[in-house]
């Protein structure tokens, strides 16, 4: 992809990864559509990256408003080459532990996000993209969706199976020339970092992981770890037997 052909609509886009993403974006010469539920932060990103960014108010769970924000997104970037979906929640603070509560209003808030209104915004993006048999999908998922932890089992659980859902679309699109990169992320300094459980290893700036996303989509990777030392890391804890992993405490 010529950085000049970058035209790119991140969910999530107002702050953070997706904010980062977009601001990768216009330094490599694209143009970039931001949408998010923060319309305030939105449109003061938007402005903040120039000409060459647009903001597009979408709630992810609210399938007729992405719907409505893409095709807008669409129609001023005259069509986009690039989707990158950030949209996402995390723990909303330490309330969970070995023996913590699991509230089920919170579960069913990170699958419609994470998870649901990932697939609602990529499937229409999928079915376009495979049509103009070109262009690249990107998805943010997690090294928590690489096995089921005791601290935080909706969240392992949204990211799992987003994985899952980015590999099925990629067996799909691969054949019609449309790469879809899958995003293992470590810890991203973020506010979802805050109310991250334990310590945060390794963690790194939301301009760092946009760096690797960009180089990533440049190679037409599939599956990347950020930072990559989580590559190995979950390497160890995929092989660690269940008899033992089951008696860890994060």
């Amino acid at each position: 992809m010529q950085k000049q052909d970058i035209r790119a609509i991140v969910t999530g886009g107002a702050s953070g990864l997706g904010l980062a993403v977009g601001e990768a974006v216009i330094a490599a010469g694209g143009k970039v559509a931001l949408l998010d539920v923060n319309e305030d932060a939105g449109r003061a990103a938007a402005a903040r990256l120039g000409p060459n960014a647009s903001f597009h108010k979408a709630d992810v769970t609210s399938e007729s408003a992405v719907d409505a924000a893409v095709a807008e997104a669409m129609a001023t970037l005259g069509f986009a080459n690039l989707a990158v979906s950030c949209a996402g929640v995390g723990w909303p603070k330490r309330l969970v532990g070995k023996e913590g509560p699991m509230p089920g209003d919170f579960f069913r808030k990170v699958i419609e996000i994470n998870l649901i209104g990932a697939m609602a915004w990529l499937n229409p993006v999928a079915e376009m993209f495979q049509s103009a048999q070109a262009g690249q999908i990107v998805g943010i998922g997690s090294v928590a969706g690489d096995r089921g932890r005791v601290g935080n089992p909706g969240y392992n659980t949204s990211k799992a199976a987003l994985a899952t859902y980015l590999e099925a679309l990629r067996n799909r699109l691969t054949r019609h020339g449309v790469n879809v990169l899958t995003i293992k992320a470590g810890f991203i300094k973020t506010e979802m970092l805050k109310a991250a459980q334990g310590g945060t290893p390794f963690a790194i700036t939301p301009e760092k992981a946009a760096e690797d996303i960009l180089k990533a989509m440049k190679k037409r990777r599939q599956v990347i770890y950020t930072a990559s030392i989580w590559r190995w890391i979950m390497l160890a804890i995929q092989h660690t037997p269940s008899f033992i992993f089951r008696k860890l405490s994060f």
